[in-house]
């Protein structure tokens, strides 16, 4: 079931995600309507809090990226409860990035581009990666979600005042998006 994506200024976003454990109910589904949800949308990466759970699940689909990055072919994970370290001696690499919780913005971030991974997937088969790369820089987005951090967490003072506009706008429920989505109420909308 395609989900709403929850937007820049619901509080789910901001709050550092809970760890699950194997009974958690009804995990089949959500990590189904996570896919369903991202694919839905055009995204490469999801994480439980941008569907409004906060849990420590992410679903990760960068086969479509292929074409400029081979390594990626096929590649699909689902990560619960991943520990993510990243490697301070690689290389940091500034590229754009976009998210499905910030409809219409993109900007330049830098993250490093070595990093350990440790989580489990959907069968609950413990995994440990090193991870490089595109890759790794779709798991640290994805993973500051998580972590109740947004990828314009990492940009500067002045790039921030110049998309604070938007952001607001966002909060307003002002912004045109082409996928389901779940604004902030703020008091007195209905």
């Amino acid at each position: 079931m395609v989900l709403p994506v929850y937007v820049y200024g619901q509080p789910v976003l901001r709050k550092v995600a809970q760890p699950i454990d194997k009974d958690y109910e009804g995990l089949a589904d959500l990590i189904q309507n996570m896919k369903d949800t991202m694919y839905a949308s055009d995204g490469i990466g999801i994480a439980a809090p941008q569907v409004g759970v906060s849990a420590r699940i992410i679903y990760i689909d960068v086969d479509v990226l292929a074409d400029d990055f081979p390594e990626l072919k096929g590649k699909r994970l689902v990560l619960i409860n991943p520990e993510l370290t990243i490697d301070e001696t690689s290389d940091t690499v500034t590229r754009e990035e976009g998210c499905l919780s910030l409809p219409g913005v993109h900007e330049n971030v830098t993250r490093h581009s070595k990093i350990h991974l440790h989580w489990f997937d959907e069968n609950w088969t413990e995994h440990d990666e090193d991870i490089e790369g595109y890759l790794a820089r779709v798991v640290q987005h994805e993973y500051d979600h998580l972590d109740g951090k947004l990828f314009i967490d990492h940009i500067s003072p002045i790039r921030h005042s110049l998309i604070r506009g938007r952001l607001n706008n966002m909060i307003k429920g002002k912004t045109r998006v082409n996928y389901r989505v779940k604004f902030f109420k703020t008091q007195g909308r209905r």
